[in-house]
């Protein structure tokens, strides 16, 4: 057995990062509960969340279990109610070093971009951050790490054969929650977190909520411009279908690069991956970089003159013709079923 095999035969399970915001679970979690729980029955092992915070509601630890978790370890404290980078490090590489995890995985927050790199340097561990895509290697069983790279033009796939935890964060919204199984049986720890962890050098003194952000995760419904509006000024004719929908208005890289619409638009691989309910494209010819950031949206429709454009080899429902035409009528239409 080679020296780096017997070092990862010391170290078992696949772990989630668990995120809570005011005591609740956060919905990145149960995204995260989906890739681990795939990755752990390649592996034939166990299941953890991990989740610091303090006085987590019980119903959401439990719904951790039922969403495919077999253990959640939730170390609480007043200290770890709001992030904080060097207690949460603290805490999490203490459980490291108890459990020795093999994988490791975290959500492409805010939290998970800030924490992952801290702790992967103490642990001496590799990174590979903002994943789409996670696999195992049948012949070795190392994680493949896949994300974009040079700009979103390429998706390469990583390895850390020789470190361990294998640690890697998840773009936010990349894939669906995992289902709820009532009656999936598994172990809640609730944990007091030492003392000694919870020194920071920094203190949290307010939280200013962004009223800029664009809301184009969260929406349920997401419209979509592409290169196919033409010029800048075009993008005010979908507004009313935007409108009537209730949707955020969504970019393809080619609108943003022109200017036509600002980058938080963005969907692809280098912006923005959403999975709303309802997914418009109009005028997107379906680059696999956009088609890596919504393809997992519950119903996808797309406007194309070209009956050849790679989008409608995801939609669900296809309509080949000028949108500059087809805009109106759908507009129409909505308006009509929303009356009736």
């Amino acid at each position: 057995m080679s020296k780096s095999s017997k070092k990862s035969a010391t170290y078992k399970g696949v772990w989630i990062l668990a995120e809570q915001a005011g005591g609740r679970i956060q919905r990145v979690s149960h995204e995260l509960l989906a890739r681990g729980r795939e990755l752990a029955d390649k592996r034939g092992t166990d299941l953890t969340a991990a989740v610091f915070g303090h006085k987590i509601a019980e119903a959401d630890l439990a719904e951790l279990i039922d969403r495919g978790a077999d253990r959640v370890i939730a170390m609480e404290a007043a200290e770890l109610e709001h992030f904080l980078v060097e207690p949460y490090a603290a805490c999490l590489l203490a459980l490291v070093a108890e459990h020795r995890p093999e994988i490791l995985i975290a959500g492409a927050t805010s939290t998970g971009r800030t924490l992952m790199p801290y702790v992967a340097v103490q642990a001496n561990a590799g990174l590979t951050a903002d994943c789409t895509v996670l696999d195992i290697e049948p012949e070795t069983g190392n994680l493949l790490q896949t994300r974009p790279a040079i700009g979103g033009n390429i998706l390469a796939t990583i390895k850390t054969p020789r470190h361990r935890p294998q640690m890697a964060t998840v773009r936010p919204r990349s894939t669906r929650p995992a289902p709820k199984q009532p009656g999936r049986r598994g172990e809640v720890i609730r944990r007091k977190a030492p003392a000694e962890l919870l020194a920071s050098r920094i203190r949290r003194v307010g939280f200013l909520p962004n009223p800029d952000e664009h809301s184009l995760q969260e929406a349920d419904v997401v419209v979509t411009v592409g290169r196919g509006v033409k010029k800048g000024e075009n993008i005010k004719l979908v507004a009313p279908l935007v409108k009537a929908l209730d949707a955020s208005l969504g970019a393809t890289r080619d609108v943003v690069d022109r200017g036509w619409l600002s980058y938080p638009h963005q969907v692809g691989l280098s912006g923005k991956t959403v999975t709303p309910k309802l997914y418009v494209a109009l005028g997107v010819s379906g680059s696999i970089q956009h088609l890596a950031g919504m393809q997992t949206a519950e119903t996808i429709v797309a406007v194309n003159a070209d009956p050849d454009a790679q989008i409608f080899r995801v939609a669900d429902f296809g309509i080949v013709g000028d949108l500059f035409d087809v805009v109106p009528v759908l507009v129409e239409k909505v308006r009509k079923a929303r009356q009736g």
